[in-house]
């Protein structure tokens, strides 16, 4: 099988199934399927040092959803959508204790925009708990930060994440950010949450320091949505589509330069920004609804 570059570790668990034959197990790999409030869910978990090494992520849970009903702009899938990310990211967070929120991305190019309107969308409470206790005091503390990219700041994401986690100690980090998929089908309706940390930039080949339990001192948990694939993996999808020679990967040289997006990505990530915000909302305070939501931000 050509290699195809994914984020998705459900996908890299289909991709190592189609090299091996679809009725091989991985030892150290379980997927299990289920839905959550009525969009499809996929958690793949990878326990061992050699399926990690076969998938080539690391060890930890991840779970994807497909909200392809937000797409189709179905009746309460925005509330659906947020509460089934919520859902699905809660129960890998501590069960205390302040949080910190990182927007991973560059605000000038669209496809990467996921991670800085996530925060945009966040509920941030730190402030509040502190000074009016009597008010906010119920609420767990959060706190965010869009650090922008290293072009534009002079400094790695991971940086300023280990500088805010150092002063505000606290006892999770929640990184969003865009990925890349190896199908068309994904993108900009796939979210992929996990325990195992983030490399920012990995899914465009800009590979930047990590931001894990290792460099940040505390667990790092991620939410990213699929925006970009690459133009040699496009081209192998595509290929194999139409039933037709699937060369390697090699065979298609200059693909790895170019990365496509949907048309509609501007709507979409401003959707799927909005829903993440939400939805990291509702999983580090669970007291609080959708419409609670959005009488307080908006």
């Amino acid at each position: 099988m050509a290699q195809r570059r994914t984020d998705l570790a459900v996908e890299s668990h289909q991709l190592w199934r189609e090299g091996a034959g679809d009725a091989t197990a991985l030892p150290g790999v379980r997927s299990e399927e289920e839905t959550r409030k009525g969009f499809p869910v996929t958690t793949v978990t990878i326990s061992s040092p050699e399926a990690a090494q076969a998938l080539g992520k690391p060890q930890g849970t991840y779970d994807t959803l497909e909200l392809d009903g937000l797409l189709r702009r179905e009746e309460d899938a925005f509330r659906r959508a947020a509460e089934a990310v919520a859902a699905s990211l809660r129960p890998l967070l501590p069960a205390d204790g302040p949080a910190l929120v990182v927007g991973l991305g560059n605000r000038a190019v669209t496809p990467d925009l996921i991670g800085p309107l996530a925060v945009d969308h966040l509920l941030v409470t730190r402030h509040l708990v502190e000074q009016v206790p009597e008010h906010f005091g119920d609420l767990r503390p959060v706190a965010a930060a869009a650090p922008g990219v290293l072009a534009s700041t002079g400094m790695e994401s991971s940086l300023v994440a280990q500088a805010l986690a150092q002063r505000l100690r606290p006892a999770c980090v929640i990184a969003v950010d865009a990925l890349a998929s190896r199908s068309l089908d994904r993108l900009c309706r796939t979210v992929q949450l996990s325990d195992a940390g983030v490399v920012p930039g990995s899914g465009v080949g800009n590979h930047r320091s990590a931001l894990d339990r290792e460099s940040l001192g505390v667990p790092v948990f991620t939410v990213g949505v699929p925006t970009v694939v690459d133009g040699a993996t496009l081209a192998l999808d595509l290929l194999e589509r139409a039933g037709g020679p699937v060369p390697d990967r090699s065979g298609l040289p200059g693909g790895e330069a170019f990365f496509v997006t949907p048309r509609e990505v501007d709507s979409r990530v401003a959707d799927l920004g909005k829903v993440l915000g939400y939805a990291v909302s509702m999983a580090l305070n669970p007291s609080l609804t959708v419409d609670e939501l959005t009488m307080l931000l908006e």
